[in-house]
């Protein structure tokens, strides 16, 4: 299946998405606590797709998943966020995201939102 960067402050969250996609058949190749570590793994091992949450502190997930499009265009960003939705879109100008996905969620949800992200 496909190569995976995870990044959330929560290790507990880290940890439960992992679980979902390394049962889907995803690995799991790098996780990051913050978008400036995301950013950095992401450059690094160019998977074929991360998940990145919005609110982390020191760079969040708005400025990574910016950086991380810029330096690559095609970059397959997976916002899970607890921020709903339409509150992220506010942001759409800086977040291109190919899914969206709301805390809390199941790993089924996860698994058929990555599904359409590739």
């Amino acid at each position: 299946m496909a190569r995976c960067i995870i990044v959330d402050d929560s290790k507990f969250m880290r940890r439960i998405i992992r679980q979902a996609l390394e049962e889907g058949g995803h690995t799991v190749i790098d996780e990051a606590d913050n978008g400036a570590d995301g950013v950095k793994a992401y450059k690094f091992s160019k998977p074929d797709f991360i998940t990145m949450d919005i609110t982390m502190g020191g760079k969040d997930g708005i400025i990574a998943v910016k950086e991380i499009t810029d330096f690559d265009p095609k970059a397959r960003v997976l916002v899970v966020s607890a921020l709903n939705e339409n509150t992220i879109r506010m942001h759409e100008k800086q977040i291109k995201a190919a899914g969206f996905l709301t805390k809390p969620f199941d790993k089924q949800e996860l698994l058929d939102t990555v599904k359409k992200i590739l």
